[in-house]
């Protein structure tokens, strides 16, 4: 879902053209990944809009069935789908416009704003514009925000988990050289080619399935509305912090000092989830319901 957009190739970081993946070590090579998974006429579909497509749907889904135990209805997280989508894309990509519009937006078509089937999105961006577009709903239909948010936690997890392997297979927000045994390089178009780097589309893959494995098992356990969306932004904010050390798309004109842009805003997002913890810890515990036979 929300997570999805890395929603999608799309952290800040270097913009690069979509190529086929191919492994460094190994006694063989992996089969090349095209970024294109197949035409419709002349439009080609890209797999990372799959991908995200998937984290969308395995996110609300898995939410849906989450939520009834918390006395929300699925209904109601189907919902507020529209919305999330709708601000997650809108912010995702208003930011990576801000942050890369003198290197490839300024004199380009304003058609040019829209293009999003190749990546270009950025998570944090989409992660705010999901959260005021999820309270302006909330707040109109009166619905439970902090059970909500619990709910939509650990999808949020899964949908990004889903959209890193759309990172993946565009070859945006790829890591820095390594020799280690699992470093990958890009094919001749690559930035990187021909250098090894670290798989940290991988990396923050498999961090996020951890992430949403252990959220949706100790959902049952939260002790007050909001703990499970507290540790949520408390996690992934150290989690992007150590993804963001193997990272090597960033510029030096990109970083806020020897911060990555998500390492700065991962600062501002773990202080969030913090205070809204403490705030939490102080309201009515949660009552959870009784698991099914």
């Amino acid at each position: 879902m929300l997570g999805a957009i890395c929603f999608s190739p799309g952290s800040v970081g270097r913009r690069i053209e979509p190529s086929p993946l191919q492994s460094h070590h190994g006694p063989a090579n992996l089969p090349p990944v095209q970024p294109i998974a197949f035409h419709l006429g002349a439009m080609p579909i890209h797999w990372y809009g799959i991908l995200v497509a998937v984290g969308f749907l395995a996110g609300f889904w898995t939410a849906s069935r989450r939520a009834v135990l918390d006395g929300i209805p699925p209904q109601a997280v189907a919902d507020i789908g529209p919305w999330l989508i709708a601000g997650g894309l809108i912010g995702a990509r208003l930011l990576y416009v801000i942050t890369f519009w003198e290197a490839e937006f300024s004199g380009q078509p304003w058609t040019h704003l829209f293009n999003i089937r190749q990546g270009g999105l950025v998570f944090y961006g989409g992660f705010i514009g999901a959260v005021l577009m999820g309270m302006i709903y909330v707040r109109k239909n009166r619905l439970p925000s902090l059970k909500m948010v619990d709910a939509l936690a650990p999808s949020i997890a899964l949908g990004h988990a889903f959209g890193r392997l759309g990172c993946l297979m565009t070859g945006c927000c790829f890591g820095r050289a390594c020799d280690l045994p699992w470093a990958i390089t890009f094919p001749r178009d690559h930035a990187t080619h021909p250098h090894p780097v670290h798989p940290t589309q991988i990396y923050e893959s498999v961090f996020n399935f951890i992430l949403f494995a252990s959220l949706a098992w100790f959902y049952r356990r939260k002790r007050f509305d909001g703990q499970v969306f507290a540790i949520y932004l408390l996690a992934y904010a150290l989690l992007r912090a150590f993804n963001e050390h193997f990272r090597g798309d960033y510029d030096a004109a990109q970083k806020w000092g020897f911060l990555t842009p998500g390492q700065a805003t991962g600062i501002l997002i773990f202080g969030v989830g913090m205070t809204l913890y403490l705030i939490c810890q102080r309201l009515k515990p949660a009552t959870i319901a009784a698991p099914e036979n």
